[in-house]
């Protein structure tokens, strides 16, 4: 029977380009999706930015864009990496639509105005003010000292060096890292979807208890469940408003109130999936019925691929969500794992650890080696998986190179320069016997890739691959060719190897679309399907033999990992001390400058020449957030705190952090004086010109 699917990938945070971790969910869903239309199946393939929230609110302002620019930005960039990558949605969209907007208002209205009770309730809370942005303060904008241990700069809910978790308000010292001022309490009325309710519950651990999750999910989501003999813990109600200022929808009938982001960014799967229908898109993949039929068809499978981090969203709000506003609830939630490297190491640009999807297809790097690549370490469970270089390099060499690819180049030949490339119409004994063993494994194949058990799929098509490569050892086409009177054995040992190659690109099709459509023209035949596998070429006319895909130079590796280099700046004149020796560029290109906003300044008790300097460096953390850093500065003598903040300066960011008596000193504020402090006194910190932005790199 024809499976109706609606596949989607989490939506990307609209305040930054694609990261590896992107493009790995989207090679696993692409890849599945693939395979579904080989088999015949209707998939409709939809993805979106999540473009609301504070912060991209203020990324935006400091750059000095709207919102709408920031975003409509980042979403021009967005092509290229699908493209280069080969990942094939049929709609691209975002939760800043008019189709959002009125998807997110409607499906609160339902829950609000539910026939068997409302599942929105309003609760007063305190929470922290940035009285000089004029705006409530979420969590990870606010810092101070730890109230367990005293750290200082730790963010509003837990302590990065004991661990401790806490309310923001039992920070001590606490401040804004916005504007570096003292934030105050003050109440606002919040709205609360009841995901506390026992109808919830009860769905919920109904809808989970099934075989839409992994086990290993399903296992974890039965902990938010349980309640401790007191009766505490289990769901708790889920805050889904924001006040003004906030980039987002507004809440209905509720002035200056805006929904949380991540209550609209689920929302924005339904509404890409509108959009794609109302500009003809499904109509165009044959799909005649409205979006509102297609969706509320119970025979369409609703499936979601998503990251590990965002499974309580996916499987307790959106599912509940769903059902409580009348909707379709999803009928899987494939979660994955994370992607490191060098055994386990957690990607990071600055180490020279992480993966630039755009430096890969800049370095001319094939797209397609990095889908094999993962799709090898691709499991249906919950499982982070590493990318280890020189397994990368060994893999694609051996596998597609020396065992695949390698499968034609020594057949082919021998084809078109011997026979105009006609293939035989029948073969021997040992050939029919080979094809049918590779025949034979496509039930097993197909099952491993609708499972999502991609690694081991291809591990059986490598060991397919063996065995033909084993009957090319065995019949030696190069031998038989200067033989006499073997032409006929010739043409059917060539033949065996060619039928065996494109039952081999039928296994590897969802994973190398590219490579695939360059083997169908080579063959002469048209696009591979599933049910290919049943039939045979018969005596038929392939072209001319291109080599197909080139091996991996490890030289391109090390120049994946290089760490981004600094930019060149002019050498200083002397002027009152002698220049130091001369380095070369690649010392120099270890230096990362960049253009840093001084937030907040203040004296360092205990010291009589430190200032702690708190820095806006433009960057942005794990989980999306603004994040600041804090530099000891020499400079008391020469500065008031007071005549610093607000101003503009340049860092070291690639500094080590340091230790000091006083806490970690994240960089380096550049600043020029002299050495013997006589020839003209004073320390001046360095000031950019106008135009400079925080993050931006010195050039």
């Amino acid at each position: 029977m024809t499976r109706k699917l609606f596949v989607t990938t989490a939506l990307p945070y609209a305040n930054a380009p694609f990261h590896i971790g992107h493009m790995m969910e989207y090679i696993q869903a692409d890849i599945w999706v693939r395979f579904q239309r080989m088999q015949g199946h209707d998939v409709h393939f939809v993805g979106a930015d999540d473009a609301h929230g504070a912060p991209i609110m203020i990324a935006a302002e400091k750059v000095g864009k709207t919102p709408q620019q920031f975003v409509a930005e980042i979403a021009a960039g967005r092509q290229q990496y699908l493209d280069g990558f080969h990942i094939a949605f049929d709609h691209w969209h975002s939760t800043d639509s008019p189709e959002n907007t009125a998807l997110a208002q409607d499906i609160y209205r339902a829950l609000r105005d539910h026939a068997d009770g409302s599942l929105i309730t309003t609760k007063t809370i305190e929470q922290f003010y940035d009285p000089v942005k004029l705006m409530f303060l979420p969590d990870r904008y606010i810092k101070g000292e730890c109230p367990k241990c005293g750290a200082k700069d730790q963010y509003g809910d837990s302590c990065e060096v004991c661990s401790a978790v806490y309310a923001p308000t039992d920070l001590k010292n606490p401040y804004s890292t916005l504007s570096g001022s003292t934030p105050v309490m003050k109440s606002s009325e919040h709205y609360f979807f009841k995901l506390s309710d026992p109808r919830c519950t009860a769905f919920l651990e109904q809808w989970t208890g099934g075989e839409r999750l992994q086990s290993e999910v399903a296992n974890k989501i039965r902990e938010w469940f349980t309640k401790d003999e007191h009766g505490q813990g289990g769901l708790s109600d889920w805050d889904i408003s924001r006040d003004a200022p906030y980039f987002g929808i507004e809440i209905p009938d509720a002035p200056g109130k805006y929904f949380y982001v991540w209550l609209d960014a689920p929302v924005g799967y339904l509404a890409s999936l509108k959009s794609y229908f109302d500009l003809g898109k499904a109509r165009a993949r044959g799909e005649q019925r409205s979006f509102d039929d297609f969706i509320n068809d119970p025979t369409v499978e609703q499936i979601h691929f998503i990251g590990k981090d965002i499974t309580y969203f996916h499987t307790l709000f959106w599912p509940a969500m769903l059902q409580f506003s009348g909707r379709k609830v999803p009928d899987r939630v494939y979660a994955h794992g994370f992607i490191t490297v060098h055994g386990g190491e957690k990607m990071s640009k600055s180490r020279g650890t992480g993966i630039s999807p755009l430096k890969y297809l800049e370095l001319g790097m094939n797209a397609e080696w990095l889908r094999y690549y993962i799709a090898t370490k691709l499991s249906s469970k919950v499982e982070d998986i590493d990318f280890n270089p020189d397994d990368f390099v060994a893999r694609v060499n051996s596998d597609l190179v020396g065992k695949y690819i390698n499968i034609a180049s020594r057949a082919a030949g021998f084809l078109t320069k011997r026979f105009a490339g006609r293939l035989s119409s029948d073969v021997g004994v040992e050939g029919r016997v080979l094809l049918d063993h590779l025949r034979s494994a496509h039930a097993n194949i197909e099952r491993l890739y609708d499972e999502r058990e991609f690694g081991k799929a291809l591990r059986e098509v490598m060991l397919l691959a063996d065995h033909v490569n084993e009957y090319v050892d065995q019949n030696k086409p190069w031998e038989l060719a200067k033989k006499e009177g073997q032409d006929a054995l010739l043409q059917d040992v060539c033949t065996v190897c060619i039928e065996a190659f494109r039952l081999l690109a039928i296994y590897l099709k969802p994973v190398l679309p590219a490579l695939t459509a360059e083997v169908e023209a080579f063959l002469n035949i048209a696009p591979l399907v599933s049910a290919d596998v049943h039939r045979a070429l018969g005596a038929h006319t392939i072209g001319d033999y291109q080599h197909l895909m080139q091996r991996v130079d490890p030289k391109l590796l090390d120049a994946l990992f290089e760490p981004p280099a600094a930019a060149v700046v002019e050498q200083p004149k002397p002027g009152g001390e002698d220049i130091a020796p001369t380095i070369t560029i690649d010392d120099f290109t270890k230096i990362d400058l960049r253009i840093a906003k001084i937030v907040n300044c203040e004296h360092v008790e205990g010291s009589d020449k430190l200032l702690r300097l708190t820095l806006d460096v433009g960057e942005i953390d794990a989980a999306g957030q603004p994040r600041t850093r804090h530099v000891f500065s020499g400079i008391k003598g020469a500065y008031e705190p007071a005549d610093l903040i607000g101003k503009l300066t340049v860092v070291v960011a690639n500094l080590a952090p340091r230790k000091m008596k006083f806490g970690i000193s994240e960089g380096m504020v550049l600043a020029a004086g002299h050495a013997d402090g006589k020839t003209q006194p004073g320390v001046y910190v360095l000031e950019p010109g106008l135009g400079a932005t925080p993050g931006m790199r010195v050039r």
